[in-house]
């Protein structure tokens, strides 16, 4: 089954089942539980509503609401009114549903008055913890990826407290924490974050300057990487098409994070010298790595193809590319020019959440990271196989073939050489798996 395609300058290129994602976006969607919507309490406690009211209100707000969140609309009643063209009356109705819910969006006009008077926020807790974490993290310089992860956490925690109030208090923090640890029993990185991310929320949103959490982390033992072979590469190369094979084998080649990969940009990749340079890596370090030979004639293609999406947004006079702030202080112009253009952009714009300046991103790594996977799967790999297993096979061939580890430690981007000493226990004829099976010489003699 061949990929997907959009032709761009002449040329087909693939993109996902879905459509090729921009990029970024906030990708936290919200999903408000039930009983904890922000109007849910008012509604209970209405007097002059019976029971079948109250009900039948609450299915209509809840469906409303969840329908505002997907769709990131405002609780107001213009968001009431695209609801109900959109979803109410698309399809056939009994007159007395329509006549109720009808009355339930006037309950809810009154209420957001209510609101306003009051100066009560019609948010719900999960959409104002998400606001504020979001902003507080770009206001401290944050990375993007950082931002979304705190976001997520505490979104979660919100959830678990129920409460603002109940959130502020470090009793709450510590119950949650211990059941992440003891009862859904995440790995010891995972419990990391979720710590990270609620004392973000507790000191820099919430301003609290001591935080004492009496939780215990429960370590965890680090899992073997998934490896492949050199045949399963060329298996799964073999399925893909276009720019997704050149980033397949770009990162097989040089050992890239997933991330790294989609954000390269132009200036970052030295044909003559061969090599590259990974700015802002995991960690905020840069490093160099190797280029391929063998991919030089697809990396000038794929150039090809991203300078033509440059010319047409500099014809357009369309926003430049995205850079940090401090460059963007220091260099206002330089995301227009074309070294700094991203060697595999996103054929579609999106808004820039930082700015909201509408504007073209890198390919997002979601949709290279599905169509490595899709082709594991159309080559029939028996593995579980993400876009990572080949970063972890390009570490451990290289080890196999006799590069000392503080080479590999470089080339990788660890910090630490304890996590680039786990290759040595997947790695064939190093460490333990160099021996060999008594089985083995048992049948040799035989």
């Amino acid at each position: 089954m061949k990929e997907k395609r959009t032709r761009v300058n002449g040329r087909w290129i693939p993109v996902s089942d879905k459509g090729e994602k921009s990029y970024p976006q906030n990708q936290n969607r919200l999903k408000i539980k039930k009983g904890q919507e922000p109007w849910r309490d008012d509604l209970e406690n209405a007097r002059d509503l019976s029971r079948g009211e109250i009900e039948s209100y609450g299915f209509l707000l809840a469906w409303f609401e969840n329908w505002r969140l997907a769709q990131k609309e405002a609780p107001t009643m213009d968001s009431a009114r695209k609801f109900w063209r959109a979803q109410v009356v698309t399809k056939k109705r009994e007159d007395w549903q329509l006549k109720r819910w009808a009355e339930a969006f006037r309950g809810y006009e009154r209420w957001l008055s209510f609101c306003e008077k009051n100066e009560k926020s019609a948010l719900s807790l999960e959409e104002r913890v998400q606001a504020a974490v979001w902003q507080v993290g770009a206001r401290r310089g944050l990375a993007l990826a950082t931002r979304r992860t705190y976001e997520r956490w505490v979104m979660r925690y919100s959830s678990w407290a129920g409460s603002a109030q109940a959130m502020l208090k470090t009793e709450t923090a510590t119950a949650w924490l211990t059941h992440l640890v003891q009862v859904d029993q995440l790995a010891y990185s995972t419990q990391k974050q979720a710590l990270n991310a609620v004392v973000f929320f507790l000191r820099e949103v919430c301003g609290q300057e001591e935080i004492e959490l009496a939780v215990r982390l429960k370590k965890t033992k680090r899992r073997q990487p998934t490896v492949l072979s050199f045949g399963e590469i060329l298996k799964i190369v073999a399925k893909l098409e276009g720019r997704y094979r050149t980033m397949a084998e770009l990162q097989y080649g040089s050992g890239l994070r997933v991330s790294e990969l989609a954000s390269l940009r132009v200036k970052d990749v030295d044909f003559e010298r061969r090599m590259m340079t990974i700015r802002g890596g995991k960690g905020d370090r840069d490093r160099t790595t190797v280029l391929p030979a063998t991919l030089l004639p697809m990396l000038e293609e794929a150039k090809s193809l991203a300078r033509g999406m440059w010319e047409k947004d500099r014809e357009a006079s369309r926003p430049g590319v995205a850079l940090s702030p401090s460059l963007e202080r220091k260099m206002p112009k330089a995301g227009e020019r074309w070294e700094w253009f991203w060697l595999f952009p996103s054929l579609a714009e999106s808004v820039d959440p930082d700015s909201g300046i509408q504007r073209r991103h890198h390919l997002h790594p979601n949709a290279y990271g599905q169509a490595v996977t899709r082709a594991a799967r159309e080559a029939g790999i028996e593995k579980r196989v993400t876009s990572h297993c080949l970063r972890h096979s390009f570490a451990t061939h290289l080890l196999e073939n006799g590069t000392d580890m503080r080479t590999l430690q470089e080339l990788l981007g660890h910090e630490d050489v304890k996590t680039t000493e786990i290759y040595t226990h997947v790695a064939q004829d190093v460490g333990g798996t160099g021996v060999k099976s008594p089985l083995d010489r048992l049948v040799e003699r035989c």
